[in-house]
């Protein structure tokens, strides 16, 4: 019984909080559209959304206390880096549009629901209590029925008790269904993550629900005035008013769901959000014009606003592209060098190791080889030992070539692919190394090298320089892009010079390929190597 008088309650606010939700509706809409073609429309934007945020915080409070909700809608949009985005942030916010939705049932819904109930109650005690009032009240009901004898009287009675139990058994579907309408439209998207499927339903169901209830409410005064008078169409009223915040409504969800229909143009999204805007703006005050007597065509006046407004931010996104263009060019200027410098020094490497390792190794070989053949008869003991000498030089020889080739692409990258490849190096480390590799598929060649590469040197930095003890190694595919992220993470003391030449050649190799690579390493650790390789390069 208690919770049926906390709905009742709960249905009584409907009237003072639905007046004060009204008002904000009415003054927040009128002053949007009113300043829509200056700045000053952000700070409305933002005073309306934290003013609605605001009575939809109040509304949740008494849901969770009177029907037991558990709901805190958010007061301000998430969002907007820059003065226009946060105006935007506001009209793309789901939960702004929701909440909207939420006071206006409240209003209609709510506040009739209220009224009837009140209504359907107090008939009720009305009726149970004929009996000890009637002598004073001389009631009539049933179209001038008089209750003027207690007989009478008592025949209210059965009735009263019935309305009564209705009354009361109703409150429990009318929690049901504000418990409902409370979760749905007052909840807070930022809580708790949802999954890209579950947000595009959200946004999808909202706009269900606004078509909906505009769709509803104008088909119920249209009836009325049909029922009525039938003189002025007064319902072409509700008709723009209602109007347009759907139509802003439906085009923000059109422009986040299909991103194309702003791509077509070569546009930013938050242009496209500004054009749709400007559009549904202008054509509600064309019509406006057109209802109240097609006189003086004022809608010029801010529909030149819109397009000027319109033509600075295609100005200022020419001169970004442009701007970026130019800082696109110099990057790839700066790789480019940067990958000729790491070829000349890899070939520098290559003709040092040759020299001071293999070819060394190769002459003491031919040498040895020649002092056996001249000691061959003379003296086959020392012959012999020649050629087994030579015969370790040449080993040795063939080991270094070995690791000159796979210091410049190892054999098991191509055959095995980046997997086996960075086990097999890892094999070699005194480290406690793990190694977590997801990939779809085989990167190109240049990128599985480089990658490779980034292990290679991480790896061999934190054995020499770090001083750790454990290696963690993460590859796999970059989120939303086609590229691959190679992390190496080691708990050694930190300090890592980021312009060492390892580490610089090691981004330079990334940077020829349009990726980056980022290095992090505080003092006392941990050291994190992340490289990020684009695999459309």
């Amino acid at each position: 019984m208690r919770a049926r008088v906390r709905t009742l309650a709960f249905l009584l606010t409907a009237v003072p909080l639905g007046a004060v939700g009204v008002l904000v509706l009415i003054a927040g809409w009128t002053l949007t559209v009113l300043l829509a073609i200056t700045p000053a429309v952000v700070p409305v934007l933002l005073g309306f959304r934290a003013v609605l945020g605001s009575l939809a915080r109040a509304e949740a409070s008494l849901a969770n206390t009177l029907i037991g909700t558990s709901v805190r809608p958010p007061v301000t949009a998430a969002g907007g880096r820059n003065f226009w985005r946060r105006g935007y942030s506001v009209l793309w916010d789901p939960a702004f549009w929701r909440q909207q939705l939420y006071v206006l049932l409240r209003v209609l819904v709510g506040w009739t629901l209220a009224v009837l109930e009140v209504s359907l109650l107090a008939t009720a005690l009305g009726a149970t209590a004929m009996p000890i009032y009637y002598r004073w009240s001389h009631p009539e009901i049933a179209n001038g029925w008089p209750v003027d004898t207690l007989p009478r009287a008592l025949l209210c009675v059965p009735a009263g008790v019935v309305l009564l139990f209705v009354g009361i058994w109703l409150l429990r579907p009318l929690r049901t269904l504000f418990r409902g309408l409370a979760t749905r439209l007052l909840g807070d998207d930022r809580v708790a993550a949802m999954t890209p499927a579950e947000a595009r339903a959200r946004r999808l169901h909202a706009l269900e629900l606004h078509a909906g209830f505009f769709g509803l409410l104008n088909a119920l005064l249209i009836v009325i005035w049909a029922l009525t008078s039938r003189g002025y169409f007064w319902p072409v009223w509700t008709l723009l008013a209602l109007g347009l915040p759907l139509a802003i409504h439906a085009w923000v969800v059109l422009v986040r769901e299909r991103p194309q229909v702003a791509r077509r143009q070569r546009v930013p999204r938050a242009l496209g959000y500004y054009e749709g805007v400007a559009l549904s703006v202008s054509l509600f005050l064309v019509l406006v014009w057109a209802v109240t007597g097609r006189g003086y065509f004022w809608p010029v006046w801010p529909i030149l606003g819109f397009a000027i407004g319109l033509a600075a931010q295609a100005f200022v996104v020419v001169v970004r592209r442009v701007r970026r263009g130019e800082e696109r060019i110099e990057t790839l200027e700066t790789s480019r060098a940067g990958a000729v410098d790491l070829q000349e020094s890899e070939l520098r490497r290559i003709e040092r190791d040759l020299h001071d390792g293999a070819q060394a190794r190769l002459v003491d070989v031919g040498m040895s080889l020649g002092l056996a053949e001249q000691k061959l008869r003379t003296d086959p003991g020392a012959a012999q030992e020649l050629l087994a000498e030579a015969r370790r030089g040449t080993h040795e020889a063939l080991e270094e070539l070995r690791d000159l080739a796979r210091g410049i692409h190892p054999p098991m990258l191509t055959d095995r692919g980046l997997d086996a490849a960075v086990r097999s190096l890892v094999d070699r480390s005194p480290l406690d190394v793990h190694v977590d590799v997801e990939l779809d598929g085989r990167p190109t060649p240049a990128v599985e090298s480089a990658a490779y590469f980034v292990v290679a040197e991480a790896v061999a930095n934190a054995s020499k320089h770090a001083g750790a003890n454990r290696l963690d190694i993460r590859i796999r595919p970059l989120d939303g892009a086609d590229a691959i992220e190679v992390e190496v993470e080691d708990d050694g003391h930190g300090g890592a010079d980021e312009s060492g030449r390892g580490i610089t050649g090691l981004r330079q190799r990334a940077q020829a390929l349009d990726g980056t690579l980022a290095v992090s390493s505080p003092e006392g650790g941990p050291t994190v190597v992340r490289a990020v390789l684009p695999c459309a390069s």
